[in-house]
């Protein structure tokens, strides 16, 4: 494992039962701005604490004496078959807290067989990481400039990826109040409290920050345009965050009919009309999403969205976003009518701590839960699951 000692990371993921051991090691790990930034939600994390207490609402009904001995974890997506219905939701510059984030996330998505959403806010060039994981995905947020627009869809064309989402709930930036509280913000700026945070987590400063600027250079947003945007560290250059507010349906259907060499996703819808109207537009897949609870506090969870949003979209698969943390979460998504789900924190901080090994290791968690789980509730098939494994609670 070329990202972290293969001492290590043993040792770290000997400690790690679940998912949430990856957070609390990656708090110890991370400078405080670091981890504040993909920890945090906007405002006062209503939304980011909604999407987990969501779960809550439903109590599982086991069936018994089913005979389960051939059951399987296995799910299809756009016609291909994965090993479980978990892909990696996009992170936004995961090379920060990752060394190599992009490309490491890639890697252990392919190796298990998984999906793997690359972020457009990232700090490796979308071409290395296809180049290191054909299969990846690309997630695009659209620049508001129309020229722009079509430049960066041009470039995603051209760097081979086969899978286009766009991501469609990001008209402004949210409030993230917790990114200043901490002292981050992008570009990071040079001053003493960020200085600090970096000698007193000295793992973080030269096994991913400084490595990376000795062996790469100094990260940038690489793929938010069809140029190369601002660095991450800077006193002066400012990161463009225009504001994106103008795209609209027509646009949706002018990239559709851009995009026919494969499918289109669209992700960060709640609302059933909006997915009945993507879906009449052609997409392929639809993400119920509320971003991590990072754009509007106080926003429905996807998990109550979930079954009016499946109603809607017939035939369409519907992938659920945000919340997941357990084997039983992945079930009571499924039994509510999603054919996939995300996760995007979880495999950020699995990076962070133990590399591909970690993200790896995140995807092996699920995996062996949702099998238990599947056992547990009397069911072969991720396809028999429905509505009557559930109560509300």
């Amino acid at each position: 494992m070329a990202d972290h000692p293969a001492s290590k990371a043993k040792g770290v993921l000997a400690r790690i039962l679940n998912l949430d051991d990856f957070e609390a090691e990656a708090r110890r790990f991370l400078p405080r701005p670091v981890f504040e930034y993909v920890a945090g939600g906007v405002e006062d994390n209503v939304a980011r604490d909604g999407n987990r207490a969501a779960f809550g609402d439903w109590d599982l009904v086991p069936r018994v004496l089913v005979g389960v001995k051939h059951r399987s974890t296995q799910a299809t997506l756009l016609g291909r078959e994965y090993a479980s219905p978990v892909g990696i939701a996009p992170i936004g510059i995961a090379a920060l807290y990752a060394y190599r984030g992009d490309i490491v996330l890639a890697k252990a998505a392919a190796a298990e067989n998984a999906p793997m959403m690359m972020s457009g806010s990232s700090l490796i060039a979308m071409e290395d990481v296809r180049a290191a994981s054909p299969e990846a995905w690309f997630q695009a947020y659209l620049p508001g400039d129309e020229k722009q627009r079509w430049d960066l869809l041009e470039r995603v064309k051209r760097a081979g990826f086969g899978t286009l989402v766009v991501t469609v709930d990001v008209p402004t930036s949210g409030n993230r109040e917790n990114n200043l509280r901490a002292g981050f913000s992008t570009p990071l700026r040079p001053t003493l409290r960020l200085a600090w945070d970096g000698i007193t987590h000295p793992s973080w400063t030269f096994g991913t920050f400084l490595r990376t600027i000795a062996v790469h250079g100094m990260p940038h947003f690489e793929n938010n345009f069809a140029t190369r945007g601002a660095p991450i560290l800077s006193r002066n250059v400012l990161r463009d965050f225009a504001d994106r507010g103008h795209l609209n349906w027509e646009d949706l259907a002018r990239i559709r009919e851009f995009w026919k060499h494969g499918p289109l996703v669209v992700k960060g819808v709640l609302h059933p009309d909006d997915a009945r109207r993507a879906c009449a537009l052609g997409a392929d897949a639809i993400v119920v999403s509320n971003h991590g609870g990072r754009q509007i506090d106080g926003v429905i969870a996807p998990l109550r969205a979930l079954p009016d949003v499946v109603a809607a979209c017939g035939a369409v698969p519907v992938i659920l976003d945000s919340g997941i943390r357990r084997g039983t979460d992945i079930v009571k998504a499924l039994a509510l009518g999603a054919k996939f789900v995300l996760l995007g924190r979880s495999f950020g901080y699995a990076a962070a701590v133990a590399g591909e090994e970690g993200v790896r290791h995140a995807f092996r968690i699920l995996q062996v839960e949702l099998d238990r789980d599947m056992a547990m509730l009397g069911v072969n098939s991720l396809s028999d699951l429905s509505p009557a494994f559930l109560r509300r609670r």
